[in-house]
């Protein structure tokens, strides 16, 4: 499998309130694994666009929870800016980057619009790659704007052209969101040396594709803290380059008397789309990208990480081999336990791809958001237990035996508990790893139903053999207060691995798999 990256930017209905932005900021920043990119807010627009990735399903919680803070925050029969808008959260596309098609990003958006609707009450609109193809124009996001949210508010119960894909025949406070998936666009805008919003607009129409101009371009001439600005949305820069419609702009302006002031990019732009600007303006034939210092650089730097993760597990295994008590079978059995973790991360996202599966969307996002976290928490407790072994090597002053003097001195049974601690600690995040595993096994993809058992054996093994860990380091000190109640928490461990392991049984003989039973 590849590493799926998704990117995501969402535009929201505001940007004179700083404390409504951090709060969706921050209703981002709550899903693990998402990195914003890049915040852009404009006054005179009224309006913020994020640009952040993730995996998949990150990106899915993280658009929803956005989503959700700011009908909380944004009461759209209040609001007010420049640009044409029909919700708190205005448009939400997903676009591919890498390892993902564009239609699996189409599935990505239909999954959060209908999530949306349903727990939101919120009326959603698909456009661009996801418009159904009922309301083939919805495909441009103008048509579906069009009179923005005051017209859409009589409109939608009374026009059926204008009826939501998902939701409620109604607007709230929060309006109504488009969602979709695009490939990259580049959102741009040219000043010019004038006032005159005319002008503007006349540059505008010349030079969008609705009113035969530049195909895959989107124009609207505004005026922004008094200056006429054009407004672009270039949808395909490969089939369109900046530099041509700039260079456009630039002629139409001297026939109307004035010139370009500067241009404004919000948020982030494709490092080709710039170099192909340089390549026109600069005349560069036969210019390759490795002549770009920086894009050597990263080659360089990516080439020296893979060879660093290769190096780890080589690294790791080869300790292991080694004669030294540490890394041990307690580091073994945390990394085991960790593969079990990925695996049920890797059920649960191919599940959330799969609308077949949506009633179980909600599960497997639990399962998604608590396989990565234990995954993370068992990589830690890897160096734990090297840390808590070495410290009490280091107490013994040997490799193997203890003298027994020693034994019941309280830094020694303090030093025992801790080596006894960890192998528990681990224990408990394997029922976890396991529990999710029956479920995953139940009620997730079937094509990735090995994967699922895979992952409860891996947990269940690594759980028996932490127990069995535990047990031989605390059992010649159980009448020691402070070693005694390992032995109760080392039984309840067990009871639930026997229990969860019943369960599966009742997994394997509904699968027709009974012959993977043992004969008891």
């Amino acid at each position: 499998m590849g590493n799926p990256i998704v990117e995501c930017i969402p535009n929201f209905s505001e940007a004179r309130n700083p404390e409504t932005i951090e709060e969706i900021q921050k209703a981002i920043l709550t899903v693990p694994n998402v990195y914003i990119l890049d915040r852009h807010s404009d006054q005179d627009h009224n309006r913020t666009v994020f640009t952040f990735i993730g995996s998949p399903d990150a990106i899915a919680e993280a658009a929803f929870q956005s989503i959700k803070k700011a009908a909380e925050l944004i009461d759209l029969s209040q609001q007010h800016g420049e640009h044409p808008r029909i919700g708190a959260t205005d448009v939400v596309p997903f676009v591919p980057i890498s390892d993902i098609t564009i239609a699996e990003c189409v599935d990505i958006a239909k999954s959060v619009a209908q999530r949306v609707a349903e727990e939101l009450n919120i009326p959603v609109y698909l456009y661009e790659e996801a418009a159904s193809p009922a309301y083939p124009e919805r495909k441009f996001l103008e048509n579906i704007r069009r009179g923005q949210y005051e017209t859409l508010k009589k409109e939608i119960n009374t026009d059926a052209s204008r009826k939501p894909d998902f939701g409620p025949n109604e607007l709230g406070t929060a309006g109504a969101t488009v969602i979709g998936a695009r490939h990259p666009l580049i959102a741009f805008n040219v000043y010019l040396n004038t006032e005159d919003l005319n002008i503007a607009k006349k540059i505008a129409k010349a030079v969008r594709n609705s009113s035969g101009g530049f195909k895959y371009l989107k124009a609207l001439g505004l005026i922004v803290n008094g200056q006429a600005q054009v407004s672009m949305n270039f949808t395909n820069f490969n089939q369109t380059p900046l530099a041509r419609v700039v260079e456009m702009i630039r002629r139409e302006a001297i026939v109307y008397g004035t010139s370009i002031h500067s241009s404004e990019l919000v948020g982030l732009i494709p490092q080709k789309a710039l170099t192909d600007a340089a390549k026109w303006y600069l005349q560069l034939h036969n210019f390759e990208k490795p002549q770009i210092l920086e894009y050597r650089i990263y080659d360089v730097i990516d080439d020296d990480e893979q060879n660093q993760q290769e190096a780890f597990h080589d690294g790791f295994l080869t300790q292991l081999a080694d004669a030294s008590p540490t890394p041990g079978g307690g580091t073994a059995l945390a990394y085991t336990a960790a593969q079990a973790a990925a695996l049920l991360a890797m059920v649960a996202k191919s599940t959330l791809r799969k609308e077949s599966y949506q009633k179980f969307h909600g599960l497997m996002q639990h399962i998604l958001i608590e396989s990565d976290t234990t995954r993370l928490e068992l990589m830690i407790a890897m160096d734990q237990d090297i840390e808590a072994y070495n410290s009490y090597l280091e107490l013994t002053n040997t490799a193997s035996d203890f003298v027994i003097e020693t034994s019941l001195s309280p830094a020694f049974l303090h030093a025992v508990a801790n080596i006894s601690h960890i192998p528990l600690l681990i224990a408990k995040k394997c029922v976890l790893l396991m529990d999710m595993a029956i479920s995953a096994a139940e009620h997730g993809n079937q094509n990735a139903l090995g994967d699922a058992l895979n992952a409860f054996y891996l947990a269940k093994t690594a759980a028996e053999g932490s127990l069995i860990n535990a047990s031989i380091n605390t059992k010649p000190y159980l009448s020691q207060p402070v070693i005694a109640p390992f032995k109760d928490e080392i039984v309840d461990i067990q009871s639930k691995i026997d229990a969860h392991y019943a369960k599966m049984k009742v997994v394997l003989q509904n699968n027709d798999l009974d012959s993977l039973l043992p004969n008891e």
